[in-house]
């Protein structure tokens, strides 16, 4: 008996995944709980085990393709028989050929091979017009004139309709249907490279950033042929209807084309879509000693989902400038019993995080989600935090602190370090690293003074924590007189969403929390 294994639902919001390597192959044995394939998602790679013992009978999605949630990758059964018969129809398209010894007739059955070859256009004449046969209908078996009529009808659709030849052509990950759709590609008319002559998302990026897939939508080319039949009515039937339809398109032909650029026109996207690809990777060159080398998946990932949040939400930054001084206080005194207690340096971080569960609390628009389509937004009850955590420059990724909202100002302090140093060292689960509501990036070790960072959708806001330094600052001192003294000062930025509030929402939102870090009693908050 076998079993079909589907891709797995590795994380709450995770819906497809790609498939990295298997570690077994058809005709491996497998243990149950045995590690059988590695995924990848958006979020994290997982090896996943084989939920049972067998031998591995089928490999239904090669290395490198991406599929859905619930879609069968893998049949695993008690021997190997199961996977004969699935080899014995292979041998099946063999047969198929047989067709071939069809084309010696030259009665009806010689229109068939021309179909195949031109598009299903009949044979041309010499002066481009369809040859007549002795009953004078379209001839369909002529000499060698129709070899040069195919070429210029329809080159492109129909190589690529016939090559896929294999089973899988048909089967499309969500990104390669998502790319189509976006770039209105009609995915009869891309070549497929992959395993069984399946569409890749290569393969379609290719066909957007080549000008000439244009020029199927041009098919119609053979209208503009009827303009030298107009010296002859009579031959003008291009269309390979019967003879009675056939003089109505011969005045038709002059129009023609300019009906069908204004199709064309009316479906400017495809044509303008390929301008971008293009332009990246055709005016990119390299010279001696350059080194190109692939882009690493995550970093791909990242791309594409900066790329989505600055077109899906309406990217506005404040900031405000913050007075540390009482937050460095308590850090100073408090800082070695702290490293003591925790084993680990108290930072700004979590009093930062800890004023702005407060503000969240006092602004809940801002813990927030949209859903422009259905037109509602999602007020989430509960703060998961969402931390940016570097991956040593290799990329970026956002740890989830779940329920931040009620936690003292310690324990967040231990949950920010513990989700870091799992995120760093790769020991994170995918429900680990997903789900957040609002998100805090910290730049500011690294020396920044002011960031804007992109939104972590579906977030509608980010804050980032920039550098605190030593620097002059105008104090009000009891008496009402000001003077001038050395304040720990920082600057805290707000990249909020557009569409999920206002201006004045955002700076009465960053108020809060500066006023939080600027008057709390810190010390109270470490006991």
């Amino acid at each position: 008996m076998s079993l079909t294994v589907t891709m797995p639902q590795l994380g709450e919001t995770v819906t497809e995944g790609t498939i990295l390597s298997w570690a077994k192959q058809i005709g491996d044995s497998v243990a149950e709980d045995e590690v059988l394939v590695e995924i990848s998602t958006d979020k994290v790679d997982t090896e996943v085990p084989s939920p049972a013992s067998g031998v591995v009978t089928e490999i239904l999605v090669a290395a490198g393709e991406t599929v859905e949630v619930g879609t069968a990758i893998a049949v695993i059964g008690e021997s190997l028989d199961a996977a004969a018969p699935a080899q014995e129809p292979a041998p099946a398209p063999s047969p198929e050929p047989a067709p071939a010894p069809a084309p010696p007739p030259v009665g009806e059955t010689a229109a068939p091979v021309a179909a195949v070859g031109s598009s299903g256009t009949p044979p041309m004449g010499p002066t481009g017009t369809p040859a007549m046969g002795p009953t004078g209908t379209p001839s369909a078996g002529p000499t060698p004139t129709p070899d040069p009529a195919p070429s210029p009808a329809a080159p492109r659709p129909k190589p690529a309709a016939a090559a896929p030849s294999g089973s899988r052509r048909a089967v499309l990950s969500p990104v390669v249907r998502r790319l189509a759709a976006e770039h209105d590609v009609d995915l009869e008319l891309v070549a497929g490279t992959g395993d069984g002559g399946r569409i890749t998302r290569k393969d379609v990026e290719t066909y957007i950033a080549t000008p000439s897939p244009a020029q199927p939508e041009l098919e119609p080319e053979p209208a503009p042929a009827p303009a030298p039949a107009a010296a002859a009515p009579a031959p003008a039937p291009a269309p390979e209807s019967g003879p009675a339809p056939a003089p109505a398109p011969a005045p038709a032909p002059a129009p023609a084309p300019e009906s069908v650029e204004a199709a064309a026109g009316i479906e400017p996207r495809p044509a303008a879509a390929p301008t971008p690809p293009a332009a990246t990777t055709v005016t990119i060159t390299t010279g001696s000693g350059e080194e190109v080398s692939e882009l690493p998946r995550l970093r791909r990932t990242i791309a594409e989902h900066m790329i989505r949040a600055k077109q899906t939400a309406a990217h506005v930054w404040t900031s405000v400038e913050v007075d540390y001084e009482r937050v460095e206080q308590a850090r100073l005194a408090q800082r070695e019993q702290f490293k003591a207690d925790e084993g680990f340096s108290l930072t700004y971080l979590p009093f930062i995080a800890r004023a702005t569960m407060d503000a969240l609390a006092a602004f809940p628009v801002v813990n927030s989600s949209l859903d422009i389509e259905a037109g509602t937004r999602i007020d989430h009850k509960a703060v998961h935090l969402g931390i940016a955590v570097d991956l040593s420059g290799e990329g970026l990724l956002v740890a989830t602190v779940r329920d931040a909202d009620g936690q003292t100002l310690k324990r967040l302090a231990r949950n920010i370090r513990t989700m870091a140093v799992k995120t760093r060292d790769g020991d994170v689960t995918p429900d680990e690293i997903s789900g957040s509501t609002f998100t805090i990036t910290n730049p500011g070790p690294f020396g920044s003074f002011m960031s804007a960072p992109i939104i972590n959708l579906p977030n509608v806001a980010i804050l980032s924590t920039d550098t605190i330094a030593k620097r002059p600052a105008v104090v009000s001192l009891p008496d009402g007189t000001d003077t001038i003294a050395v304040r720990h000062i920082g600057y805290l930025g707000l990249t909020w969403d557009h569409r999920a509030f206002d201006g004045s929402t955002a700076v009465l939102f960053l108020d809060r929390i500066r006023t939080n870090l600027e008057t709390w009693d810190w010390d109270q908050e470490l006991r």
